[in-house]
């Protein structure tokens, strides 16, 4: 006599070994796709900025490890228009199979929603992966090249400042802030990326640097200017103050003199809650994107990534690619008003009214 247990049974054990075999076919698949593939992480921006460049440095090798067919890592950078170059190729241009990668700082993530002309991509169409680590963006000067030492002293005196383009971080922060605290950033644009910017700092061709990350500051060639005070950091860019940075530097948001001039800095300041994010082309299969998640998510523990980003002075504090998505699709529901607000703050949009 069958136990009622035991005619149960046969049906579950062939719906199980199904589902695993099913799952064993997908992971076969992406395997044999991958086999012998090159994955480009592509970079947007120069060589050597900061943390930007030295998280897909450090991911390469143990993502090597982790995703299925063990495919090559190289490493592309793409500078222009802040990002915005390589995020349009990697919507419209690069395979749509897994073999792009996009690192680019936050700031693109905005380009579409203020109507950039130039940025042809949708990110909530993206298919977001992770990103390493929460940050902030900072506002700083070069000492050596004024004595503005507080975000006040920029609303008395000019302070030049450079920036990869007006429609990115480095030309909309102070853009904004002159607008809305009066400060009286003057905004060199047209550097190829924010290496480049540093260079022009070190070189005194400009005094310092509005919209670009805290990490990034304390990280690779520039780590040194924050232990050698050469720099005076002059204001936090986020949805709330970073615990690494002195408390007396004020957070932009608390600038702000009206409700409407405090909405219009949230819109600008939502891309940091994404700190470096990471992300694939629109339709790339929905396998290969479930693997590269699993296979980075292994890679930030792996302890050869940890020794990497240690050397380099890194934060881990990741973001998942749910967290990520649900992020951006939060940044693209915010207020139309506040929204055009942000946008009226872009070159040749005017001045418009408050």
């Amino acid at each position: 006599m069958i136990s009622g247990a035991a005619k149960f049974s046969a049906p579950l054990l062939a719906l199980t070994i199904g589902v695993s075999a099913a799952h064993g076919a997908g992971a076969d698949s992406v395997a044999d796709f991958y086999r012998g593939k090159t994955i480009t992480m592509y970079v947007g921006t120069g060589a050597g900025a900061g943390a930007i460049s030295f998280y897909p440095m450090a991911l390469a090798p143990a993502m090597k490890k982790y995703l299925p067919g063990h495919p090559d890592f190289i490493i592309s950078y793409m500078p222009g228009g802040g990002g915005i170059k390589a995020a349009n190729y990697i919507y419209g241009i690069a395979p749509q199979d897994g073999t792009a990668w996009g690192f680019i700082t936050r700031g693109f993530l905005l380009a579409p929603l203020l109507k950039v002309p130039q940025a042809q991509f949708d990110p909530t169409r993206f298919n977001w992966i992770g990103s390493p680590s929460r940050t902030v963006s900072i506002g700083m000067v070069w000492n050596a090249s004024t004595d503005v030492r507080s975000i006040f002293d920029a609303m008395r005196q000019q302070v030049v400042v450079g920036a990869t383009s007006m429609a990115q971080d480095t030309g909309i922060f102070p853009s904004a802030l002159n607008r809305i605290a009066g400060t009286r950033f003057k905004i060199v644009p047209g550097y190829s990326g924010l290496g480049a910017v540093d260079l022009a700092i070190e070189r005194g061709e400009v005094q310092g640097k509005v919209g670009s990350t805290w990490k990034s500051l304390n990280s690779g060639p520039t780590a040194r200017w924050v232990r050698d005070n050469k720099v005076t950091v002059l204001v936090q860019l986020g949805v709330k103050k970073a615990a690494d940075i002195p408390a007396t530097v004020p957070l932009g948001l608390d600038l702000a003199k009206t409700p409407g001039d405090r909405q219009l800095l949230e819109v600008l300041c939502a891309p940091s809650a994404t700190g470096y994010p990471s992300f694939m082309g629109p339709d790339v299969a929905a396998d290969r994107i479930a693997a590269l998640r699993a296979a980075y998510e292994q890679s930030l523990k792996d302890p050869e990534f940890l020794a990497a980003i240690r050397k380099q002075d890194l934060d881990l504090d990741p973001i998942g690619a749910e967290e990520l998505t649900d992020t951006v699709r939060h940044i693209y529901a915010l207020p139309n008003a506040a929204v055009e607000r942000a946008r009226r703050l872009l070159p040749g949009e005017g001045a418009g009214g408050d």
